[in-house]
């Protein structure tokens, strides 16, 4: 086969196709050529030789994209707004979307305008007076016919537009609370939280709401805060006046939180007596003894599920229960110190879920720290055995480990504490509570030592105090509390040195030597183990000067109620076991005493009596007090 034939091209007449015309044509020569011309012939006829394309290529102009108003994404100032230099700066808005944009800025200029129309005099009377009409035709309507609600649908239409008119009354309080009260709407609205329509309610509780607000009349509001304010009390005693509380709480159990609507009410109803209270405190005992609202907030926070309305509910329980003694006896007679365990106990071996919710747990934990104030608080919390949930919760190390802690300080503080402690140590508190101390983890949580917070360690320390204070001195819990004090020190002093070697190696191998690494060395140390040392031995600091009334130069004396003397003679027998002495507390505690404080004190830290300064005027007089308690020894006091 011949591949040079495949691919041979054929070859064009020499003439191509050229047409020769006489000089003088005829028309039908001329009629034949333009045939020709206007009629292609068919390529099926013709020979591979002959056959060939006409192709015409025709200019179209692009009206989108001319070159006289062309622009990005089609931006109607993108030539308008040029500058002398010749940059531009296009909006990047259409032509449409620039239309569109003003006519909602014109909208949205009236719309100022009226609102600030609304809120003169006489446009906040007009609102009122639209108000009471609308209110008189439901009546007239409902009376009329009662059983055919098609009837009075549309003047109850009207009378829920009327109602929340009255919302944008909050920006003018200084104008519109005094109209409120003098044209009688307070005792109007009042009457509305007896309708027989819920949402009729719900809307006058989200208008009470609203105007109750401790933020009312904004940040562009012309009213001083004072104004405001006075406004705000006026328009809250007109409430109170009116038995708002008892009308809310009537209405709480009308309420079906499975609707959306209603589960809002509640919320505003929440927040009526949040705002109330933020106002007025004094009211959370008149709140309590006239409604039942203590009852409903123990049994709201009950609920399996959590939601909004719940943690609601618990921090109000929380604020009625801070400061107000009453309030508190009531809990423990509705029962309310083995509710709140119960709702803690879920939290023993499971987190919250979410921020929403350890707000919850926390507010929970508060309400029962307020309640143990009280000695009966503490007898029930006692039998129903707060004291080991609380030790459980602590062992568990989960989020509420530390508020359990708080708890127990709480609990085992004051002198009618003791059957708490007792309690406490029953439950091997004493283990779980150095544990968590010391900051170990159990075999769960594998990792390194975890210091505790600051505010972990002021309520350890608060329940070490307790116990030694509620303990007798001839207890064996009192002896197992001050041996494990001293395990506790040994172990930390061997984590200290080892720190201390590690230093020293790092100081030999380093180049530069910066006056700033003495503070990282410091911090070094103190997670090494020099913190927990300096902690204890604060601890034994106290103990060792225990006394019914300790007399030391200079008139200074230190007093404590229930303590033995015997604990001095306990520690520095411990502590010879260990061969330490009394210089190695005071060598640990005069560093403490050189970091510390290292901000300039005011007010009240630069007093002489604080204990602080207490305990460390008595370290250094340690030695002195030793020496005191020698045969022939005679005060300097009796001279």
């Amino acid at each position: 086969m011949d591949i040079d034939k495949l691919f041979k091209v054929p070859k064009l007449p020499a003439g191509g196709m050229k047409r020769n015309l006489p000089d003088n044509p005829t028309p039908s020569m001329l009629k034949k050529l333009k045939m020709d011309t206007l009629t292609p012939p068919a390529l099926s006829d013709q020979t591979p030789a002959t056959r060939h394309s006409n192709v015409t290529l025709e200019e179209v102009d692009d009206p989108d994209a001319t070159a006289s108003d062309f622009a990005p994404g089609g931006d109607a100032d993108y030539f308008a707004e040029e500058d002398d230099e010749g940059r531009f700066f296009g909006g990047g808005l259409t032509s449409e979307q620039k239309e569109i944009l003003k006519i909602f800025e014109s909208s949205t200029t009236e719309g100022a305008q009226l609102d600030q129309d609304e809120l003169s005099i006489t446009g906040i009377r007009r609102t009122l007076l639209r108000l009471e009409r609308a209110l008189n035709k439901n009546q007239d309507q409902r009376s009329k016919y009662p059983n055919d609600p098609s009837k009075f649908i549309d003047s109850e239409a009207d009378l829920d537009g009327a109602i929340k008119a009255l919302l944008p009354l909050a920006q003018a309080p200084v104008l519109a609370y005094p109209e409120l009260l003098r044209s009688g709407i307070v005792t109007l609205l009042m009457g509305l939280l007896s309708h027989e329509n819920v949402d009729i309610v719900i809307d006058v509780v989200e208008v009470i709401h609203e105007l109750t607000d401790e933020d009312v009349g904004g940040e562009d509001n012309d009213d001083t805060d004072e104004t405001a304010e006075q406004a705000l009390g006026a328009l809250i005693d007109g409430l109170v006046e009116n038995s708002i509380m008892e009308l809310l709480v009537d209405n709480m159990g009308r309420f079906n939180e499975n609707e959306e609507s209603d589960r809002q009410g509640i919320f505003h109803i929440l927040g009526i007596f949040e705002n109330i209270l933020g106002l007025y405190p004094n009211l959370s005992t008149h709140i309590t003894a006239k409604t039942a609202i203590t009852t409903w907030l123990l049994d709201r926070i009950q609920a399996k599920a959590h939601d909004e309305n719940r943690g609601y509910a618990a921090e109000l329980l929380s604020i009625l229960l801070q400061g107000n003694r009453e309030n508190r006896l009531q809990l423990t007679e509705k029962n309310g110190i083995e509710i709140l365990l119960k709702v803690l106990s879920q939290y023993r071996r499971k987190d919250p879920i979410d921020a929403e919710e350890t707000e919850f747990m926390e507010n929970v934990f508060d309400a029962l720290c307020s309640a143990l104030t009280e000695p009966s608080a503490k007898t029930l919390f006692l039998a129903a055995e707060g004291p080991d949930l609380m030790v459980l919760m602590m062992k568990e190390k989960r989020q509420s480990s530390s508020r359990s802690i708080k708890t127990l300080d709480h609990a085992m503080s004051g002198t009618s504490s003791s059957a708490v402690c007792d309690a406490f140590i029953e439950a091997l508190g004493i283990k779980i509570l150095f544990t968590a101390f010391m900051g170990k983890t159990t075999k769960k949580q594998k990792g390194n030592v975890v210091p505790p917070p600051s505010e972990d360690i002021a309520h350890i320390l608060g329940i070490i105090s307790s116990l030694f204070s509620n303990i007798p001195s001839d207890s064996p819990g009192r002896i197992r509390l001050l041996t494990k004090l001293l395990e506790i020190r040994d172990g930390a002093q061997t984590r200290l040195k080892m720190t201390e070697l590690e230093i020293e190696v790092e100081k030999e191998n380093a180049q530069d030597k910066m006056e700033d690494d003495e503070d990282d060395w410091y911090l070094r140390r103190l997670e090494g183990g020099l913190f927990t040392l300096q902690t204890v031995d604060y601890i034994l600091a106290w103990l060792i000067m225990e006394d019914d009334g300790v007399c030391l130069p200079t008139n200074f004396t230190i007093t404590f109620t229930d303590i033995a003397t015997q604990i001095r003679t306990h520690v520095l027998q411990m502590l010879d076991r260990k061969n330490q002495s009394l210089k190695d507390i005071i060598q640990s505690l005069q560093i403490y005493h050189d970091n510390v404080d290292d901000v300039p004190m005011t007010g009240n830290e630069m007093d002489d009596d604080s204990p602080r300064k207490k305990i460390f005027c008595g370290v250094l007089l340690l030695p002195w007090m030793v020496h005191r308690s020698r045969p022939g020894y005679s005060s300097p006091g009796s001279t």
